[in-house]
């Protein structure tokens, strides 16, 4: 009979640790859920929880985003960025890279969102999200001040046209015939476009303008301007629809209490998303 108690005992010390080694398996389980339950679906709430909003751009591409004589980086996409963080109650950080490397970051999880004048258009929707427009403009063909031969879209033909290659303003190059020839950005383009390395770039106008508006004595022309008006957004990974909404809100309140205004008449002097 003590034997059988001792027994009993025994099964019951080690029924009671079994128990508690699984309590303690899925307490551990359960923090680990917790700590790393930060999806892309919760991207909001981690930007909110880590005090910062990551975004990818270039800084070579003004008056968008570049750095001033001071090395600061600024612009029009860096103001609009750093005023959504502060609506979503945190600091933009942006990290620099050239243009054909932002959308690989952007996969590779290395920024939240990308603002970088980002033309909103089909194919890239089928991969990413993109907010509201923020821009509009025209695409223009810009040439050197001596070229009298192209005229329009269609003299491009077998021309060799500076582009970033992954740009929209690459496709309307190769639409009309061009030779592309790869940039890092607009302003590589401009280069070899002065030194006549290129025959042609296709470009935003009003990074066009405001280039010539900073350097007047450039030997640059534009040419022809696009019939119809290209729109960009702010660009994200799909699967962060309340980050995507929580930047929506915060940009039509900005357009909205005149805050939008102020800084796109302080870039370009008027409304550029009218």
């Amino acid at each position: 009979m003590k034997k059988l108690t001792t027994l009993f005992a025994l099964l019951l010390t080690a029924v009671f640790m079994l128990s508690a080694c699984g309590t303690s398996k899925d307490d551990t389980a359960s923090k680990d859920d917790k700590n790393t339950g930060s999806t892309e679906s919760d991207l909001l709430a981690k930007v909110q929880e880590d005090g910062e909003l990551l975004v990818g751009t270039e800084g070579t591409y003004p008056p968008f985003t570049y750095h001033d004589e001071s090395g600061k980086l600024t612009g029009f996409d860096v103001e609009i960025a750093e005023e959504i963080a502060s609506r979503l109650g945190v600091k933009a950080k942006f990290m620099e890279t050239q243009w054909d490397a932002m959308f690989a970051g952007l996969d590779s999880k290395r920024f939240d969102m990308i603002a970088n004048q980002v033309g909103i258009k089909e194919e890239r929707l089928e991969k990413y999200d993109f907010s509201e427009p923020y821009i509009s403009s025209a695409a223009v063909l810009v040439t050197h001040a001596d070229n009298k031969e192209v005229k329009s879209f269609e003299d491009l033909k077998g021309l060799k046209s500076g582009q970033s290659l992954t740009s929209n303003y690459a496709e309307i190059a190769k639409s009309y015939g061009a030779e592309l020839v790869g940039v890092d950005g607009f302003n590589q383009a401009i280069e070899l476009l002065n030194s006549q390395r290129v025959d042609a770039t296709i470009n935003d106008k009003l990074s066009v303008l405001d280039f010539q508006k900073q350097k007047p004595d450039a030997k640059i022309q534009i040419v022809a301007e696009a019939d119809d008006v290209a729109q960009s957004g702010l660009m994200f990974r799909k699967g962060n629809e309340t980050l995507v909404e929580a930047v929506n809100k915060a940009l039509n309140e900005m357009i909205e209490d005149g805050t939008y205004d102020e800084i796109s008449e302080k870039w370009f002097g008027e409304n550029v998303l009218e």
